[in-house]
């Protein structure tokens, strides 16, 4: 069982507005546009909010840890999916986004196998606010006039930029990883020989 503080009841109710929002969005009821935009724009907040809870407090958990991202990339992905069949979105940009997301999260399992943590960087955090800002508006403005355009294709453009900066980042700290601990045995090795 995992502790029940608020940042993680935060996460738990971003995960359960995850069907609500593909329910509002797909389903063909009155102001559904408007009660997903709520939903998501709702959800995305808890996002920033659990994480400065939890640091502030000093309430960090491994749900926490696990559970944070996953939730994040289950709104972003499950929105994605909903709008192309909408067709308010084209197939191509979710795939690119979703695509990332994913290569991210084996990359990030990949690095903790290795004992290596890659904290989000800023690029991450511009990539996120973009995708957020982009499918909120595609939820609010329908049809998408050519300003919901232009944040789509930033969202895609950050969504790339920062996946290639996480892949490169990774590698780099990797290979320092590597370095180290062979810098390391070389030294244990001579102080060996030394005795």
């Amino acid at each position: 069982m995992f502790p029940l503080n608020v940042p993680n009841v935060l996460t738990l109710l971003r995960i359960v507005a995850v069907p609500v929002l593909v329910v509002v969005l797909l389903g063909a009821i009155p102001g559904g546009d408007a009660v997903a935009a709520a939903v998501f724009a709702l959800a995305a907040l808890t996002d920033g909010l659990d994480g400065y809870i939890a640091r502030s407090q000093g309430s960090v958990t491994t749900f926490g840890k696990l559970m944070d991202p996953l939730a994040d990339k289950l709104l972003i992905v499950a929105a994605l999916i909903s709008l192309v069949s909408l067709d308010r979105l084209q197939a191509w940009v979710a795939m690119v986004i979703i695509a990332r997301e994913l290569a991210v999260t084996g990359l990030r399992s990949l690095a903790a196998e290795r004992g290596v943590v890659i904290a989000a960087s800023w690029m991450g955090k511009v990539k996120t606010g973009l995708q957020v800002a982009a499918v909120f508006a595609l939820i609010v403005v329908n049809p998408a006039p050519a300003w919901v355009d232009v944040l789509v294709y930033l969202a895609v453009a950050a969504t790339v930029i920062s996946g290639v900066d996480y892949f490169f980042g990774l590698r780099g700290m990797l290979e320092e990883q590597r370095h180290h601990t062979s810098a390391e045995g070389r030294t244990k090795a001579a102080a060996k020989a030394g005795r």
